[in-house]
């Protein structure tokens, strides 16, 4: 095996081989997992030029095609191996390789099926056969081919492909925790197992563990192919961290292989907005200093029996929560007239703090009672499904998480302006929520 650090000609590999197996395939990949993508590019392309010059050899066909499956280029992959996997069984079964990411999963499943009878590895056919079923949401399917594949443990390697086929049929029945596990066997046994990494990653972006994330992210891409989501997710968490040269490089990785990816070029567009932002040192100790405020008891303030015993009764403890009432709530207490209510204005004051200023989020609570009230059964069921049905984006569930939102009802009771004044949330991520509450008929407030 090739280790990805020894220098590779690209040229002379993929030019000079009267025959290109299992090593060349090994160097290829390590060529672009060490950066060389632009001169495999180039060079790919030179043998598509002698081809379409009527080059007959089928070891170039098929190292071109193998080449723009690494380069994440599958329409001319899939025109390449086409051409050879009728009866080359290494070119059917890349040819499933390229039909499964461009979704053409019955496809997908009849070349892994041809490369199996023209006597490529039964067990590794079998298994990616099921990664086909499976996307065609053929999981009875998926797991019967896996049980004919259930000695794939013999070898390492089969074995982790193994246990990431099963950790993907258990998350699509909804088991997270079981294919967590079957996901780490499969990187125990291979380390650079690049789909149950980046699975992993997804899950750890989705909790909140972005370090953790970046690193299995990291690992995801660190031999080919290179998984479009797998840029644009680690991009957006090192833009989130505010690491905007790593953000850059990784949208103009999707946009080498994907020119008219509209996400990753607005996406780097923002990044040069973003670069220019200033975080001011003491807005973040003054917002600290603010939280110590609002949890101070109003116990510890010289107060009237009378606007002690009402505070006490309305179970207001500290003054939080009196940034959450209006002075009218408190008027509507028993025994509370204007005397007290000057009094707790006074002790607010004296700490740079009014009656009610944080009453935008209790009115979005009634609010959303209120709304419920008037739906019918399955309307509310809908309205209290999580956020992360929606299947946001890392930046756009980013602003949820910050803003507190964890439901879909809590999220259309926020308006677009709301929105976007949470950190590296833009236009884009707003059309995107947009988008997917139009697929449910439901708007954000004031749209």
């Amino acid at each position: 095996m090739i280790a990805v650090q020894d220098p590779i000609d690209v040229r002379e590999l993929l030019h000079s081989k009267s025959a290109f197996g299992l090593e060349e395939i090994l160097r290829l990949e390590a060529a672009v997992a060490r950066g060389q993508a632009r001169d495999v590019r180039i060079e790919a392309d030179a043998l598509i030029g002698e081809i379409e010059g009527g080059e007959k050899s089928k070891a170039k066909t098929f190292a071109a095609g193998v080449a723009k499956y690494f380069l994440g280029e599958h329409d001319e992959a899939r025109g390449l191996l086409n051409k050879l996997a009728a009866t080359d069984a290494t070119a059917a079964f890349y040819l499933g390789h390229v039909l499964h990411a461009l979704g053409l999963f019955g496809e997908s499943a009849e070349a892994y099926e041809t490369a199996k009878k023209n006597g490529y590895e039964a067990v590794q056919c079998l298994l990616f056969m099921a990664a086909a079923q499976r996307g065609a949401r053929d999981l009875d399917a998926a797991e019967k081919t896996l049980k004919l594949a259930s000695q794939a443990g013999a070898t390492s390697k089969a074995g982790a492909e193994y246990c990431y086929q099963m950790g993907c049929v258990l998350s699509d029945k909804g088991d997270s925790y079981g294919a967590v596990e079957y996901f780490e066997r499969a990187i125990d046994m291979d380390p650079q197992h690049s789909r149950a990494l980046f699975w992993l990653a997804n899950e750890n972006a989705t909790r909140g563990n972005d370090d953790e994330a970046i690193k299995l992210y990291e690992r995801a891409l660190s031999r080919p192919p290179f998984h479009e989501s797998a840029l644009m997710n680690l991009g957006l968490l090192y833009e989130d961290s505010e690491n905007y040269s790593a953000a850059a490089f990784c949208f103009r990785r999707v946009l080498e292989a994907n020119p008219i990816h509209a996400r990753a070029r607005l996406y780097l567009r923002d990044i040069d907005a973003a670069a220019d932002m200033y975080y001011d040192e003491d807005s973040l100790k003054n917002a600290a200093r603010m939280k110590q405020i609002l949890e101070i008891p109003v116990t510890d303030f010289e107060l009237s029996v009378r606007s002690r015993n009402c505070l006490q009764k309305m179970g207001i403890r500290n003054l939080g929560d009196l940034t959450r009432v209006s002075e009218q709530e408190l008027l509507a207490g028993k025994n509370f007239g204007e005397t007290s209510l000057q009094e707790i204005k006074e002790m607010m004051t004296s700490k740079g703090l009014r009656l009610g200023q944080q009453v935008a989020g209790k009115e979005r609570t009634r609010d959303l009672a209120y709304v419920h009230e008037q739906l019918d059964p399955q309307q509310q069921a809908l309205l209290s499904r999580t956020v992360g049905d929606l299947n946001l984006s890392v930046r756009a569930r980013k602003c949820m998480t910050r803003l507190g939102i964890s439901t879909i009802g809590e999220l259309i009771l926020r308006t677009p302006d709301e929105l976007l004044e949470s950190k590296n949330f833009g236009v884009t991520s707003l059309n995107e929520v947009r988008g997917k509450l139009q697929e449910m008929d439901l708007k954000l407030r004031n749209d």
